[in-house]
Parts: C-alpha cells; structure tokens; sequence
C-alpha cells in the first residue's frame, strides 16, 4: 500500500519525495534495495510480513545530546514560540517523514506528543489536543498507530520508580500518565500498549523491599490491564524486557524473567513481550536468543528493532544494519507463524554525528533493507530441508520408544536409572554447528 504524502503549511523534508523502491542495482542513497512492500514472501508480502514502524522520541525529539555534551541537531520543527506550537509542528514533521518513507506504522510515549503540563488535568488536555491532531494526520496518510506508552521514567518524580516506587503518590501519578495514554491509543486506533519499566528495579539493595516492589508491578499491570478493555482496548499488552541502565538492576531483566513473572501473577493471557535487540545483548543474550525464548513461551508480540556496539557496554540504539541478527530475527519470527498484529520498530537514532535532514531517511532506509535481506535469507535457510534433517536427527531419540514415552512422561526416575543401567555408555553425538552456521552463510551469500 502507497501512504498518501503529507505537506503541511511547511515543509520540513524539502527534495525529499516518496521513497521507492529501486533494487539491487540502484545506487541512489534515498531508495529501497530490498525493500519491496508488495513483493510475497512466505504467502504475505514484505509489508505484511516486517510491519515497520517509526519511533516519535529518537526521530522527533532527539537532538544527539549526551552526557558530555548538548545536541548537534537544531530541528526546524522545534522553532514554535511555545511548547503547545512546538507540539503541533512535530506531528506534521512527524507525518511528512512517515509518509514519505512510505512505513505504515509508528508508535509514540505520551510526552513525546505532547508538552507535560503542571497537572494532572493539563497534561491530559495536552495529550487530547495532539492526539486529535494526530489522528487526522492518520486519516490523511493511511499511517496507523502500532503502539502507545506512557513516559514513566525521565521526570524526576520517576527517579525511585513508577508502579514500584516506595512512596504511593508517585505510583497514582504513573496510574493517571497510564490512563491517558491508554486514552490516546485507542482514540488513535493502537493494535498493542506497551510498558518499559526504565526505572522500575533498584539501585541499592539494602533500601529496597523487593517483594512488595514487584507486587505492587503486578497490581498496577492488573489495573491498567482491566482498564483498558474497560475502554474497548482489546489489542495486546507489551512488556519489553531490560536489564539496567537507568536502574543497577531492573525486575524486567530479560524475556525469560519477563516470562515467568507475567505466568507467576496471571497475566500472560494479556499480556506479550516486546523485545529489543540491544536490550538483549545487554542481558548478555543474543537478539535471536531472546525472540527464541518469548516465542517458545508463545509471549512473542512484537519488536523494538536496532543493535548496540559491541564495544559499548549501553544502549546505543543503534540502527539495525548486521544481516546476522536479522536473519537470525526473521528465522524465529517465522516459525512462529509471524507478528501477529505486532511489528518491528526503528527504536534507533541517527549518530550524534549525522546531522543533516536526509540522514533519518538513510537510516530507516538502510534498516528496512537489512531486515527486508532478513526475510528473504530466513525463508530460504528455514526451507532447506537439511537444517530439518540435521535438528530431527539430533532428537530423534524422543520420537519414538522409551525416549517418546519420556515425554509423554510415562517414565519415573527409577525407570530412567534402569534404562541408563541397561543401555551402558552413550555415545557421542556431534552437534554439526559449523555445517548450521556454514549452511546459513551460503544462504546469505546466494541472496
């Protein structure tokens, strides 16, 4: 599907038009090589397929800033003489860019929409405004909302946590940011609502009663839960796991402890995981590792797509351009039948030192392109019949015999010893990881 290109009363990509689609053999920097939203793969298209979305506070809202320095990037949409002005210019910047690119979803925090106001009552009228704003730049483009979320960490009311704060007025101040922008998704049409629990951990172990903390998680989760579909929400909720930064140590660590604290509190009926790449790593797993893990749990809901450097031990939010992880990615999303109604977001910012206007088209370019490869690479690896030989061999004692009747789980301990007694040493069994792994590189190489 072709988005309509929305121009304001400014335009603020000038000599940018519509981005196509060219092929291998383009070599115009602002053009699809891969990307191809119409083309079928596996039964549905690219599009169909890879849902991309642009993030609204790395693209918009950023500025390159960081600790040692203030931003590089004076955006000619953050020139308003006032913060509802600035507001307003950023969602027409916002919808040029989406359209232009050409992607069809994109997703947003609360206060990336809109100025916080000095209520409660202010912020949601503020919220109110821009989502309405917003939603008509929707109905003109054909973008729609992948998620929403709510900004509970940068205020420094947040600086002890959010749902897990030790102090009960800031928890009710995260509760009313929650229900606006619940609000706003489905005002704006949202297929999930996501929860990052940027602060929701600890820094220091010895002030913090952890158990009644990560209680008092499940409770605000149960509550905005049942709000939600109290207001006709009936998409998914997303946890996206982290381990630290901000926080020494966050209680949403990875997508396993995600996992098993979404089934040990009933909530993984609702709710799904959200999973990052560079969080991932910062876990100490791979991206592919923790996909794996929220998809055999069959808590796989969505994507936040970008890497870290492997030399930087944080969160660079860089844009996804290694070919490995993608591959990896869309193997696993694959076999779990695909996204769902979830996507693959750029939470991704251009380089401090990218500073020209083409450059957030060249990132999301080269991002959609290296997970278009993914696709494509994924497909053929995952229908060579020798990786299925190869993984039904190494199990081919569970299928049948005493090794089916195990998992079955017809065989007690004693049983087991005897058979082990019985069969005497195994033998050793080669794993062939060098044949998967070469087998993958012939794949990408022929792609």
């Amino acid at each position: 599907m072709r988005r309509t290109v929305f121009i304001g009363e400014r335009e603020y990509f000038p000599g940018i038009g519509q981005i196509q689609y060219e092929g291998r053999e383009s070599d115009n920097p602002l053009a699809f090589k891969s990307y191809d939203p119409t083309r079928v793969v596996a039964g549905k298209t690219m599009e169909e397929h890879l849902r991309f979305a642009a993030c609204y506070w790395h693209s918009f809202c950023a500025t390159g800033a960081d600790p040692f320095g203030p931003g590089t990037r004076v955006h000619p949409w953050a020139t308003g003489k006032t913060p509802r002005d600035r507001s307003r210019e950023r969602v027409d910047a916002a919808f040029e860019f989406f359209s232009k690119l050409n992607i069809p979803f994109w997703c947003f925090h609360d206060f990336d929409l809109a100025f916080e106001g000095g209520t409660v009552s202010e912020s949601e009228q503020n919220l109110c405004e821009m989502v309405e704003l917003a939603r008509e730049r929707q109905d003109a483009t054909g973008v729609s909302l992948l998620w929403g979320t709510a900004n509970l960490f940068s205020h420094p009311r947040y600086m002890n946590g959010a749902s897990t704060n030790p102090d009960f007025a800031v928890v009710t101040y995260a509760a009313a940011q929650v229900k606006a922008a619940l609000d706003a998704t489905v005002e704006l049409g949202g297929s999930n609502y996501v929860f990052w629990g940027g602060r929701e951990g600890y820094a220091c172990l010895q002030n913090t009663d952890t158990r009644r903390e990560l209680e008092h998680m499940a409770i605000f989760l149960e509550r905005a839960r049942d709000y939600g579909r109290s207001i006709g929400f009936d998409g998914t909720f997303l946890i996206e796991p982290k381990p630290m930064e901000p926080m020494k140590h966050q209680y949403d660590f990875d997508a396993q402890t995600v996992i098993g604290f979404l089934r040990h509190h009933g909530l993984a009926g609702d709710f799904k995981l959200n999973v990052e790449a560079n969080h991932a790593t910062l876990a100490g797993h791979s991206f592919a590792h923790d996909l794996r893990m929220a998809a055999d749990a069959g808590l796989l809901g969505s994507i936040d797509a970008n890497r870290g450097d492997p030399q930087n031990g944080w969160d660079t939010d860089q844009f996804p351009l290694d070919l490995y992880d993608c591959v990896h990615g869309m193997m696993v999303v694959l076999e779990a039948g695909g996204l769902g109604d979830g996507g693959l977001n750029f939470d991704a910012k251009v380089r401090r030192e990218s500073t020209d206007p083409e450059d957030l088209f060249i990132a999301h370019i080269g991002g959609m392109d290296s997970w278009a490869r993914g696709l494509l690479v994924a497909e053929r690896v995952l229908a060579d019949a020798r990786l299925t030989e190869l993984i039904g061999d190494r199990y081919r004692s569970f299928d049948s015999g005493a090794g089916a009747r195990f998992e079955r789980r017809d065989l007690d301990l004693v049983a087991l010893r005897d058979l082990a007694a019985s069969a005497g040493q195994p033998e050793a069994r080669s794993g062939k990881q060098e044949l998967v792994e070469n087998l993958i590189n012939d794949h990408i190489v022929a792609g």
